[in-house]
């Protein structure tokens, strides 16, 4: 019996996060840790989405405002931000998000390339989508996200 047929879809597990009223997936395997931002330090003259750096740990954090990343509103409501930890070439980023989800495996089978009338500006940061239920999960390239920072997203 041959098992050519037999093809083993690889599950990838997921963070969600919500910014925005969005929600966002980003792979577990780039996720440090999750934690609430304390005692923010305003970095003067840097990027408008650097929302500050702070200690996490011993380990200094850049802390990236996402909602400005992405050219959203301010939060309007007083819960608390949450943080999601990454890293890049040795540095260490704090994603500020508006909560935290669960975490979903899902199929790689599933994920569409990304529609084409998706936001620029998530486009411009999306490797993909997952349709959940009514629901658009639009995963985070966490590299772009980063490498970008340097140039505003335009609509």
């Amino acid at each position: 019996m041959s098992n050519d047929n037999i093809v083993a879809e690889s599950l990838i597990e997921y963070v969600t996060v919500m910014i925005g009223g969005q929600l966002f997936g980003l792979p577990i395997s780039r996720v440090q840790d999750v934690f609430m931002p304390d005692r923010m330090t305003r970095v003067p003259l840097s990027e408008p989405e650097i929302a500050g750096v702070l200690n996490l740990r011993g380990r200094i954090v850049t802390a990236i405002d996402m909602r400005r990343r992405l050219g959203l509103p301010p939060r309007s409501d007083d819960k608390p931000t949450m943080a999601v930890g990454i890293e890049l070439r040795g540095e260490s980023y704090g994603l500020l998000i508006d909560t935290v989800g669960e975490v979903m495996k899902l199929g790689d089978a599933t994920l569409e390339p990304n529609p084409v009338n998706l936001d620029g500006r998530l486009a411009r940061v999306s490797a993909g989508v997952h349709r959940l239920d009514g629901q658009l999960m639009v995963i985070l390239d966490v590299d772009s996200v980063l490498n970008a920072s340097a140039e505003p997203l335009a609509a």
